[in-house]
């Protein structure tokens, strides 16, 4: 059954006019009044609901028993990630959401390939976000991870109270999983070429802890997404 986000809070006997990208998705499917759909609003749980109206401009669908239904892993990492350039980040924000992440921080670090400003950042944050609330309707997720505005690394550091995990390659670093105890944590992830020396001194000056992966060095959008399997799918 198709599973779809909707902003707007749903209620039981609720009906409403479908957004524009789940409305796409039901015209693409070719359901018709009477079929099944499954809503979700981000708050908590799935809704059971039927199509009502097919139109060219308009999708109705009326919303039914709520299920709570919750599919989150048991530790909420929050991802800040050097944006890796062209589609890497797409896939980035995809699989990570696919694999639990709490929230995604896209940063401009000294080695940024991709450098978003403006008009343009919001634009990729919009379109990022709505890469992870694809996600969430595949993968079966009812809370869709928030995608924040682009910042640069020096002034999102800055504002971190509490310091959590940085990847790092230095002899000094541990691997992960003896690193990783809290049941909530933020892992930093440099971009193409990794984090400068400056700043991932920086970090550990404030307090993160260096982790590794192995000894393998992964890419830029690789590293991130293996770090969050290890975080969120072992016990």
């Amino acid at each position: 059954m198709p599973r779809l986000y909707c902003s707007e809070p749903l209620s039981l006997g609720l009906e409403l006019a479908l957004p524009a990208g789940a409305a796409r998705h039901v015209q693409v499917l070719r359901l018709q009044p009477g079929d099944g759909i499954t809503l979700f609003d981000g708050r908590g749980g799935e809704y059971e609901a039927a199509v009502t109206h097919m139109g060219r401009s308009e999708v109705r669908a009326q919303v039914g028993a709520h299920r709570a239904i919750e599919r989150e892993t048991t530790r909420a990492v929050h991802l800040a990630v050097g944006m890796p350039a062209n589609e890497r980040m797409d896939w980035l924000v995809e699989k990570a959401t696919e694999l639990g992440v709490a929230s995604l921080q896209p940063l401009l670090a000294e080695r940024s390939v991709l450098r978003l400003a403006g008009e343009r950042a919001q634009k990729k944050q919009a379109h990022w976000q709505g890469v992870a609330i694809a996600a969430c309707e595949q993968c079966g997720r009812n809370r869709v991870p928030v995608v924040h505005a682009v910042e640069t690394l020096p002034a999102w550091l800055a504002r971190q109270a509490a310091p959590g995990l940085v990847l790092s390659l230095r002899a000094s670093s541990r691997t992960i999983v003896a690193a990783a105890a809290a049941q909530e944590l933020t892992l930093l992830s440099g971009p193409e070429g990794g984090l400068a020396p400056s700043e991932e001194d920086a970090a550990l000056a404030g307090g993160w802890q260096p982790v590794h992966l192995g000894e393998r060095v992964l890419r830029a959008e690789t590293a991130p997404l293996a770090a969050l399997a290890v975080l969120t799918l072992l016990p």
